[in-house]
């Protein structure tokens, strides 16, 4: 990110607002002018026809200033608006075009300090800092050049104490500058700490976890307030330097001023016009630490900004990618192998799922499976081996067709913090009607409780879907799912929260779908009916078939089955010996 790229575009704005800084100074170095001509010329010389002009060429010059005032202040307010909304606009595209491997190594209060903090800080410096920092360079050179004509000898003094305090400012621009990186890095852990508190408060409550929370808030609040101090005591270290200037500078002036005034080589009203810009001179100096403390988080918050710029997605767009005429959802994994750094996630796993059919994968927790579904999206790629969708590398294929093919029911399920009927449309917003929301939510099984709600459709539910049972987030979840209509659907661990019957009901509508469908799950009753059924451990395949085959070698998908079943079948089994005594009984009496 280059800030010159954004200002060049808006280089004629800042022209006219600079114009209007030079113009609203030189009126205000004309007032100690006519503030000498009246001493000299009205109160010493006797020539009070004088003073009514004066007086009037007063009130233009105020007049004068309080348009170009205005008109500059005006100009670099919708300037530095502009530019921070397209860096923050940019920015925002381009965390959202990164990988996920992106969002595994930052935190969310991190990214959130960038997009939020980070840029205000940018904006205050394109806005009003960088006014008055120009403002102050036109100022000093007028005064310095209206101060070299009324007295060359005097103007010596505030010709070398100006670049003296200049030197002092950028030193302590300096010293600031690594505070403000230090305090910018605790501010994005005091905001995750935060973020992961308020969001997960009913799981702290429930586990009487509030002191411990509390006491970590405090630690890093107490560090950030430690980082502040530091930087306040690098500020009033060297800010009483600039206040005493601006004191002693006006004192001096008057002191030798006046000698010369007694020797005859200056006039009465000269000493005043000069005494006024010595005072002029006053405020750039005063104003000038200040600004360095500013314009120092500025380009701290710029540096930050651009090591995320810098960040380039490591799953790209292929430069000419295919696009399919017509996905049918046909999936194929080759000899695909996963690796994330030096854990090895995924080995040789090969598997053809022909479109319309099902596939159904189970495994312990951590075996692998979810990371199936992020190469197939290609969230990631693969360290070895190749995935296919109707026949092509989905490689080579574009990005945005391949997930627009797929139809995710996320094991994390998130929903957004608005209506139902919005969360539902969210795979194609702008193309799934009312009736399609309706049919999507009454194939989930979630129309009897979204229809006894007061807005029905139109009812808000809270952050992440705060106010709704599990089971009632995870049909909301299918109906989005299957509101989409890709060729692809996918079901993570979907139906966990869901009791037996409504499962029952939603796995007989999955089952009418042409679509080709992937079931992650743990339980034997969302998997039975597939085509095909693979077992992962370790990241490998170990047993692959259909329900009955996986049954007859009595394997992890057995052990599964008796575990989940078991009991059940035992009471079968002593049901059916009890019915059969009983006959046997029966005959022989």
């Amino acid at each position: 990110m280059k800030l010159s790229k954004y200002i060049l575009k808006y280089w004629y704005v800042y022209i006219l607002a600079i114009l209007c800084i030079i113009i609203a100074v030189s009126l205000d170095m004309l007032s100690p002018q006519i503030t000498q001509r009246i001493i000299d010329n009205v109160i010493v010389g006797g020539e009070l026809g004088l003073l009514p002009k004066l007086l009037l060429v007063i009130f233009l010059i105020g007049l004068g200033r309080c348009i170009f005032q205005y008109s500059k202040e005006m100009l670099f307010d919708t300037v530095s608006s502009k530019i921070s909304l397209k860096i923050r606009r940019d920015l925002f595209n381009h965390i959202q075009s990164l990988s996920l491997s992106f969002f595994d190594r930052n935190n969310t209060g991190e990214l959130m300090s960038r997009v939020k903090d980070d840029i205000d800080r940018i904006w205050n410096a394109m806005n009003y800092v960088s006014m008055l920092i120009i403002e102050i360079i036109f100022h000093t050179i007028i005064v310095l050049y209206c101060m070299f004509h009324i007295s060359p000898l005097l103007a010596i003094i505030p010709a070398i104490i100006i670049p003296i305090m200049g030197a002092m400012a950028l030193f302590m621009e300096r010293k600031l500058g690594s505070v403000y990186e230090e305090i910018s890095d605790e501010n994005s852990k005091l905001n995750l700490v935060a973020q992961e508190n308020l969001s997960g408060v009913r799981t702290v409550k429930a586990f009487a976890r509030e002191k411990y929370e509390i006491a970590k808030f405090l630690s890093h609040n107490k560090r950030y307030y430690e980082l502040n101090i530091r930087q306040s005591k690098v500020f009033i270290k060297y800010y009483p330097y600039f206040q005493f200037v601006t004191k002693l500078l006006p004192l001096v002036s008057i002191t030798f001023g006046g000698y010369l005034v007694i020797r005859g080589d200056m006039t009465l009203g000269a000493l005043a016009a000069f005494t006024e810009y010595s005072t002029n001179i006053v405020w750039p100096m005063e104003m000038l630490g200040w600004l360095t403390n500013d314009f120092a988080a500025a380009i701290a918050s710029a540096s930050r900004i651009k090591k995320i710029f810098a960040e380039n997605p490591e799953i790209k767009e292929p430069s000419t990618p295919l696009l399919l005429k017509h996905v049918t959802g046909g999936v194929q994994f080759d000899q695909v192998s996963f690796s994330l750094g030096d854990k090895q996630i995924l080995s040789d796993i090969s598997f053809e799922l022909p479109a319309g059919k099902t596939i159904g994968i189970m495994g312990a927790t951590g075996t692998g499976k979810s990371s199936l579904i992020n190469l197939l999206q290609r969230f990631y790629d693969t360290t070895d081996g190749s995935i296919k969708l109707d026949g092509v590398d989905i490689k080579y294929l574009s990005l945005g067709q391949l997930r627009q093919s797929i139809s995710l029911v996320m094991q994390d399920i998130f929903l957004f913090s608005d209506t139902i009927s919005e969360n539902v449309k969210m795979g194609k917003k702008s193309f799934v009607n009312q009736e399609d929301v309706m049919e999507a939510v009454e194939n989930a099984q979630a129309r009897d409780f979204i229809e006894k709600m007061d807005d029905t459709y139109e009812t808000i539910i809270g952050e992440r879907g705060v106010g709704l049972s599990g089971g009632q987030k995870q049909r909301i979840s299918i109906a989005r799912a299957l509101a989409k209509k890709a060729p692809i659907l996918i079901l993570d661990d979907s139906t966990s929260a869901l009791d037996m019957e409504t499962e029952h009901t939603i796995q007989k509508v999955l089952t009418g779908l042409d679509s080709t469908k992937i079931i992650i799950a743990h339980r034997i009753s969302a998997v039975r009916n597939a085509d095909e059924i693979i077992i992962l451990d370790e990241g490998k395949i170990v047993e692959r078939g259909t329900h009955e085959t996986l049954l007859q070698t009595e394997g992890y998908y057995y052990n599964t089955y008796m575990a989940q079943y078991g009991e059940h079948l035992n009471q079968l089994k002593e049901s059916s010996l009890f019915e059969h005594i009983e006959k046997e009984v029966a005959v022989c009496q």
